[in-house]
């Protein structure tokens, strides 16, 4: 069975998104979920580097104790990188659509940085795709902002849901680092846990 070493851990994914959780699922890793509100905050450093910094932040935020015994903790945190601009959740509707707008007729990276620990040991990494969007008219924005809501997403958008279907029209890099899990990078990662 592919992944078997990580029957010996209690694997955990410190993470509300549906996004992640429905990612892990799908490459047949059985988990529990288990969450702690941490800080965004990070200091004066490159955008690409600061997924890794809060990905690392959110892991160390759990101690030994209040993890299973035998764990296997992954944690993980995605940008939108725009206009020399870290683009993260919006906090209202308007905030929503001057993100989509900055993106639009644009291309931008996301990056997400993950964190696997156990008792022993962490790696952090982290992957960045390049996702170029097509010109957006304001009733589409709208249509997208009032239908789905993108409140929980980095940049106002998720590239699974229409705005995707309708909206990019070039990627470079991992489409599922996009929604959230650079997915061949953590499992090329758990396959050294053993």
């Amino acid at each position: 069975m592919i992944l078997a070493h990580l029957n010996h851990y209690k694997v955990v994914l410190a993470s509300k998104s549906p996004r992640r959780q429905e990612l892990l699922r799908g490459m047949g890793v059985k988990f529990t979920t288990l969450t702690k509100e941490t800080p965004e905050d990070y200091p004066a450093m490159p955008f690409k580097k600061v997924p890794e910094y809060l990905s690392r932040q959110k892991s160390l935020a759990f101690t030994d104790e209040e993890l299973p015994e035998n764990y296997l903790l992954i944690t993980a945190d995605t940008v939108v990188i725009a206009e020399n601009e870290i683009l993260g959740k919006p906090v209202d509707k308007a905030d929503a659509l001057r993100m989509l707008q900055l993106l639009s007729g644009k291309a931008h990276h996301v990056v997400t940085g993950v964190t696997v620990r156990s008792k022993d040991r962490m790696k952090t990494f982290s992957a960045t795709s390049k996702v170029t969007f097509a010109t957006l008219d304001p009733e589409e924005m709208e249509h997208y902002v009032d239908q789905y809501q993108p409140y929980d997403k980095a940049g106002a958008y998720g590239i699974q849901e229409w705005i995707g279907y309708v909206g990019i029209s070039g990627l470079q890099g991992s489409f599922y680092n996009v929604m959230g899990l650079p997915t061949r990078k953590l499992y090329q990662t758990l396959k050294e846990f053993k």
